[in-house]
């Protein structure tokens, strides 16, 4: 049967002494879905980075996770057994820094903590880390608690049909297809630890970008990138190189903010389509 439905990412975070509980989280997830996609409109689809992130070179291996399974999700499930998790260049565990990355980015966050035995060969830095933790992170939320597998596909869909209530998705629209080049622009920014302070708090810096997609079905040909206003304070990361932007592509273009400028923040784009030179202009302040 064909439906039209809102479709989110659900990303499963842990250490790697709760496989049975990730195992559960996406198990749920899936049963959520057998029984409510065609109702309720909407498919949840599970990430994990051992079986949905992409190899690849150039970064951390955290900062390539967080890239590909914090920013692209829209619910993020975390789970604690008896670890912590191994340190990151930027926080105490892999798990912890995804999770801060998740609440910066203003998205919901359920996070467990299995109340069931440990095991006879725990490892106690492990566990006084993870018990630290749940002190610190108590302050700034409601936390979760699971003893089994059935207690937390209880937990799972509890949560599941509230983020849904909470986020109002509405009716799913599909776009008709769309001829020739259309180029869309959409201003991002995120916030990075850019050092310490002498007390040991991060000191964050922001980093800007615009994300460039032709939601077109032709290619755009020669394509640049220009500001505009000669008093504009942003300043594109681009040397003037023509390049092409395919159908259905997004470009990602870095962009720097400086003090004093007058005019707003437009972005101008040249290209050309069918031999025929074109240009849009965007605002994107």
């Amino acid at each position: 049967m064909v439906f039209t439905a809102n479709v989110l990412r659900v990303m499963i975070a842990s250490p790697s002494d709760t496989i049975e509980a990730r195992n559960t989280v996406e198990s749920a997830i899936h049963a959520w879905n057998g029984a409510n996609a065609e109702s309720k409109q909407t498919i949840l689809q599970p990430w994990r980075w051992e079986t949905s992130s992409v190899p690849v070179l150039g970064a951390h291996p955290q900062s390539l996770i967080n890239a590909q399974g914090v920013d692209e999700s829209d619910i993020v499930f975390a789970l604690f057994g008896g670890r912590l998790g191994s340190p990151t260049p930027e926080a105490v565990s892999g798990t912890v820094e995804e999770i801060e990355r998740a609440i910066e980015q203003g998205k919901p966050v359920h996070l467990y903590f299995s109340t069931a035995p440990l095991p006879s060969d725990v490892d106690i830095k492990q566990l006084e880390g993870l018990r630290a933790f749940r002190t610190e992170i108590s302050q700034r939320g409601l936390l979760g608690e699971f003893n089994n597998s059935s207690q937390l596909e209880h937990e799972v869909w509890k949560s599941i049909e509230y983020d849904i209530a909470k986020l109002s998705l509405g009716v799913p629209v599909v776009k008709p297809a769309t001829q020739g080049v259309r180029f869309s622009v959409q201003p991002q920014q995120e916030r990075e630890i850019r050092d310490y302070d002498k007390n040991g708090k991060p000191r964050y810096t922001t980093r800007h970008w615009i994300d460039i997609t032709n939601e077109g079905d032709q290619d755009a040909q020669e394509v640049v990138f220009e500001p505009v206003g000669e008093q504009t304070s942003m300043h594109l990361a681009h040397d003037g190189t023509p390049t092409v932007i395919h159908g259905g592509q997004t470009r990602r273009l870095n962009v720097m903010y400086t003090m004093g400028g007058s005019s707003p923040d437009i972005v101008r784009i040249r290209w050309a389509e069918n031999g025929e030179a074109k240009e849009q202009e965007f605002h994107v302040g």
